[in-house]
């Protein structure tokens, strides 16, 4: 072996098996032969490269390309300006290799790459599926795409990628990892699960994978499962702020709320505590009935990615000065049933001399316009149309700014009493009242959070419907199974399509007996009007239905039906359908 070509083979061969020096002594032995050996070259910019002395590697790969640009070379200069943070450069780099050989599926995955690096993922994309139609079996561009894919929200396409991934390379962890996630996106918990429990054996270490398969395993209501990886992923990296909150979470919905606060305690001395770990902390406090901290807490929602609470120059009220002779905004600022729920406080607000000025989401402005104590009533949607105020407040702030504990929650009906000659018109559409008369409503907003755990299918409330008794629709837009079962029935009146606003649904409301509803924002209206009202509530309610208790401090005329730790709604519809028969029997008596 005396030439530099025959130096720089070996010197390769070293170099692929990690013995770099053995690569580097031939490599200079090549380079004594031919000190402008061009291969001889690269290869030493690789070997700077693979020990991050990036100048030089630079330096090398350089005096390579000046004596032959060959695409080889200038993909390595792209990487190194890449390692560099570099990246534009990186791409015009790039872009000259791939004017050379436009076939190399390889470069068109470093493109890819770069463009990743660049956050401009909707350009990456192209780059591999270009190198896929080369290389149908690059496993790189199969992976990475499937990655695109999902992050630019075209899950299934995401999935048909990833899922051919697997097929052509079983036991690649970080596949079965992203399919884990996108499978959880489309909430096919159960298959998020099994996919993240197959990662995880091919990678135990990964930190990621644990959490993941937690998060799964806590949609499928198996929290003490869930627990477990949360704290596999902590253990493996100890400072995981994700994992933390998570575990803190699950702690919640176990009901181990003690030690929920002793985690929120220890991630504070960690430094890991963040408005998510405030606001699930509030909301542990406002369940157990804390609520001169809860409500504090509670402000944290403003700094969520979800908060909508428009930003105005005036000043935040929070109850720590007088009102008296001036004017105030009070804005909706969570969801409709909280706006129903906290407008409670308008009349208090008026009686300490305020003039109100209330803003509330479109579908509730007509029911709202009367609302006692409020000077001025608008929709969200004609915000620009407001009078000045002095101050402002978000609705859901009200009951910190009144500071409000368990013994002083303002209750009773509240809500104006929708017109008579609404209330004639739906008793009409009814019919004679020769049953009692019940509504019903079974799911609420599928984009809730805890949708999974408070929303019920027809077909499992349809076990109540054997009760003799008018059953009245009260479901806005149904789901498409629901809407299904629906059709099939012929025991429930379903007039909703002229529910056009909550004036109309709570005139309906005044011509029944009974409503029947899981928690949503027809389960505060009815409350607010002061109407016998039965809740149906998950194992963990929202804080405000509190715990171990049948009746509610916000409103007299609900009662509550809980889950059990059974955590299924079919015992607790039988307990529904026991007490709505002794209901219907009395009326008939």
């Amino acid at each position: 072996m005396s030439t530099a070509a025959a130096f720089c083979e070996a010197g390769l061969a070293h170099f692929q098996a990690g013995r770099h020096l053995d690569a580097k002594a031939c490599y200079q032995k090549a380079l004594g032969i031919d000190a402008e050996h061009t291969d001889a070259q690269h290869l030493m910019g690789l070997l700077h490269l693979e020990a991050r002395q990036y100048n030089d590697a630079l330096e090398w790969i350089v005096r390579a390309i000046r004596r032959a640009p060959k695409p080889e070379y200038l993909a390595s200069f792209a990487t190194v300006l890449q390692q560099h943070g570099r990246c534009d450069e990186a791409l015009n780099v790039l872009d000259k290799a791939i004017q050379l050989r436009r076939d190399d599926s390889g470069l068109w995955c470093q493109r890819g790459d770069i463009l990743i690096q660049l956050a401009r993922l909707d350009q990456a994309l192209p780059s591999f599926q270009r190198a896929l139609k080369l290389n149908p079996h690059h496993h790189d561009a199969l992976y990475k795409s499937g990655i695109l894919l999902h992050k630019l929200g075209r899950i299934e396409e995401a999935l048909a990628r990833l899922d051919e991934s697997d097929r052509r390379f079983p036991d690649h962890a970080p596949t079965l990892r992203t399919r884990a996630w996108v499978l959880y996106g489309l909430k096919r918990y159960e298959e998020s699960a099994t996919e993240g429990a197959r990662a995880h054996r091919l990678d135990p270490g990964n930190a990621d994978i644990c959490n993941n398969l937690g998060l799964a395993l806590r949609r499928l209501r198996r929290n003490e499962e869930a627990l477990a990886w949360f704290e596999k992923a902590i253990a493996l990296q100890p400072r995981f702020a994700d994992a933390f909150d998570n575990r803190l979470v699950a702690l919640f919905h176990l009901h181990r709320f003690d030690e929920l606060f002793a985690l929120s305690d220890r991630m504070a001395s960690l430094g890991l505590s963040n408005e998510v770990t405030a606001w699930n902390v509030s909301l542990a406090q406002l369940l157990t009935g804390n609520f001169e901290a809860g409500w504090l807490g509670h402000q944290t929602r403003s700094k969520l990615p979800s908060s909508k609470y428009p930003r105005f120059p005036q000043p935040m009220w929070l109850g720590g000065e007088s009102v008296e002779g001036r004017t105030i905004l009070i804005a909706a600022d969570e969801g409709l049933g909280d706006t129903i729920h906290f407008a409670r406080y308008i009349p208090l607000l008026a009686a300490r001399g305020a003039r109100v000025l209330l803003a509330v989401q479109d579908p509730l402005h007509r029911l709202m316009s009367d609302l006692d104590g409020a000077s001025v009533c608008v929709p969200m949607s004609a915000m620009g149309t407001l009078p000045d105020f002095d101050l402002h407040c978000p609705i859901s702030s009200l009951p910190l700014a009144f500071k409000t504990r368990l013994d002083t929650i303002p209750s009773g009906p509240y809500l104006p009493s929708p017109p008579d000659s609404r209330v004639r018109a739906w008793d009409s559409r009814l019919g004679p009242r020769t049953r009692l008369r019940v509504g019903l409503v079974w799911s609420g907003d599928p984009s809730h959070v805890n949708d999974e755990t408070r929303s019920i299918p027809l077909r499992t409330l349809t076990r109540i419907l054997d009760v003799d008794a008018t059953f009245v629709s009260l479901q806005k837009a149904p789901r498409p199974s629901d809407a299904a079962v629906l059709r099939e029935r012929n025991d429930i009146v379903d007039l909703t399509a002229d529910l056009t606003d909550f004036a109309e649904t709570a005139a309906l409301i005044r011509c029944l007996d009974l409503v029947i509803t899981v928690d949503t924002s027809v389960a505060h209206l009815a409350g607010a009007l002061g109407r016998p009202t039965w809740i149906l509530l998950p194992w963990t309610p929202d804080y405000r239905w509190l715990l171990d208790r049948t009746d509610s401090p916000w409103y007299p005329s609900v009662r509550l039906f809980r889950q059990i730790e059974t955590r299924d709604y079919e015992s607790v519809l039988d307990r529904v359908r026991d007490e709505l028969r002794v209901l219907a029997a009395a009326f008939g008596a």
